[in-house]
């Protein structure tokens, strides 16, 4: 037994140091808060058979320096329950949110059953979260379908998010956002509705444009919905950055080095993502696979931080051109087409399912003989595009499906063992989706492609309206079907379904439903 004596000259000296520690280093069990700190929602990822990642952010007022927190340690309970009244929980803990990393709050969740719905919440000071669904993955070996939404590209100063609203009703499993999640932009005249200051570069920049597009309320009800699988492209960073190189062609790689670091940690800082922090945020590792029992393994990979510089000025080039062709340049890195090309040999998987961000299928943008294509996508870097095809072609052939954002359209695309082959056999199926507010309202058609469909055999379908793919997965099928709004510079769309497309298990081509 301790002496009381002792004890109380502990405790003494326990508030002498506490007087004298830094405010930010104190642990607060009972915070007070501004506003509602969980203003930013709440939200579930990277499923597991046994948990997912919970998550959400301290900000009782988002653009304030920290969010409005008062620069302490606040103490987050969390909750994983089976009911939506919280009348039987099943996990509980506490959590101490940080100021070095915007109060973010991540959880691994263990110890739920496999292929179960479950519903989570956090509170701190007095305050109560919205209530979030997180689903677990089926066991492995189970064949359990999936639906799933397919989602990238919301800019928020030109559009709604409105295909959200419609998305949350899709009684979805999984959420696949495939990057541009925000844009760093500065504010710009005559937006729907603009961006906060500047374009952002520092940590505080990337951390601001965060808040503001977590606050919309559309994006909050889709992650609430359900678990998420993210990824990034592009303008999480910077327009078309390539590794150390920006769009910017005064920005130094060192700059450019200390602006991904921002931009990195402030992704992970605002997303329910289970991978490692970085010794240094400027190469953090984000390439994961997650499996949905034996039915399919996504693989969510990297195509940024890893690759060359575009080739020829970047834009769409007449090929062959500069340094187009030469082998040695890599789309994905060296390390990461080996991870992905073992992974794709190794798994037992039904389907093989490649979330990524640029297409693949080259797309003519030149009528009649010869090519110009799209420097920043696959095709940009031709030995890197054949050596996955060549892959998929011999480990994975007509069970490989490619998830891909980006291009603001929508495009249904065979893909061949050798690229630009017409009598080349088709070995994979390649849905690429729209924006969810990206370049406005959009169109019937994309930048001409209907005028050059001769030239693009491998286009089953295309148009450049704004909206979300939902995809509805079995053993012996793949069905996609392309939902659209007709508008996003006004409230109020509806939603329709422009297309719908199947594969079928270990058969070439997509047939249209």
């Amino acid at each position: 037994m301790l002496p009381r004596r002792r004890f109380l000259g502990d405790l003494t000296r326990m508030a002498a140091l506490c007087a004298i520690m830094p405010n930010e280093w104190q642990i607060t069990w009972h915070p007070r808060f501004a506003d509602d700190p969980f203003a930013l929602g709440v939200a579930s990822g990277d499923p597991t058979p046994t948990g997912a990642v919970i998550w959400t952010r301290l900000a009782p007022r988002p653009f304030e320096p920290e969010g409005g927190m008062p620069g302490t340690r606040p103490i987050v309970d969390w909750e994983v329950a089976d009911d939506e009244q919280f009348t039987r929980i099943v996990r509980k803990g506490r959590y101490t949110a940080a100021p070095e990393l915007s109060y973010s709050v991540h959880l691994d969740v263990e110890g739920l059953e496999a292929d179960r719905w479950y519903f989570y919440r956090f509170r701190s000071g007095g305050a109560v979260s919205p209530v979030g669904r997180l689903r677990t993955a089926p066991a492995d070996g189970a064949l359990t379908p999936l639906r799933f939404g397919m989602v990238s590209c919301q800019n928020y100063e030109q559009g709604l998010f409105t295909a959200y609203q419609h998305l949350a009703q899709e009684r979805c499993d999984l959420i696949t956002h495939l990057g541009d999640y925000i844009y760093e932009y500065s504010a710009r005249a005559g937006a729907v509705r603009p961006h906060r200051g500047f374009e952002v570069r520092s940590l505080d920049d990337y951390r601001t444009r965060y808040a503001q597009y977590k606050l919309d309320p559309l994006l909050q009800a889709a992650h609430a919905l359900c678990p998420w699988l993210v990824t990034w492209d592009d303008h999480e960073v910077d327009n078309n950055y390539a590794n150390d190189v920006g769009e910017n062609v005064m920005e130094s790689a060192e700059q450019m080095r200390t602006r991904r670091a921002a931009a990195y940690q402030a992704w992970w800082e605002h997303q329910p993502v289970r991978v490692p922090r970085a010794t240094s945020w400027a190469d953090l590792t984000i390439r994961r696979s997650t499996a949905w029992g034996s039915l399919a393994r996504v693989w969510m990979l990297d195509t940024r931080q890893y690759r060359d510089d575009q080739a020829c000025g970047d834009g769409t080039q007449k090929v062959p051109c500069g340094e187009w062709e030469n082998p040695s340049r890599t789309f994905l890195g060296a390390e990461q087409e080996r991870w992905l090309f073992e992974g794709l040999g190794a798994s037992r998987s039904r389907w093989q399912v490649l979330g990524q961000q640029i297409p693949v299928a080259s797309f003519d943008n030149l009528a009649g003989p010869g090519q110009a294509l799209y420097m920043d996508g696959w095709a940009g870097y031709p030995a890197s595009q054949r050596r996955l095809l060549q892959t998929i072609a011999e480990r994975a052939p007509n069970r490989t499906v490619v998830l891909t954002g980006d291009v603001h359209a929508n495009f249904v695309n065979e893909l061949t063992r050798i690229p630009d082959r017409r009598e080349s056999p088709v070995i994979a199926a390649e849905f690429v989706g729209t924006s969810i507010s990206s370049g406005g309202d959009g169109s019937a058609t994309w930048q001409g492609a209907a005028e050059l469909a001769g030239d693009n055999p491998q286009v089953k379908w295309h148009s450049a309206r704004r909206g979300y793919v939902l995809h509805e997965v079995t053993p012996s099928e793949w069905t996609a079907t392309y939902r659209e709004v007709p508008f996003v510079e006004k409230p109020g769309a509806p939603v329709t379904t422009a297309g719908q497309w199947r594969v079928a298990h270990g058969k070439a081509g997509i047939s249209k439903v």
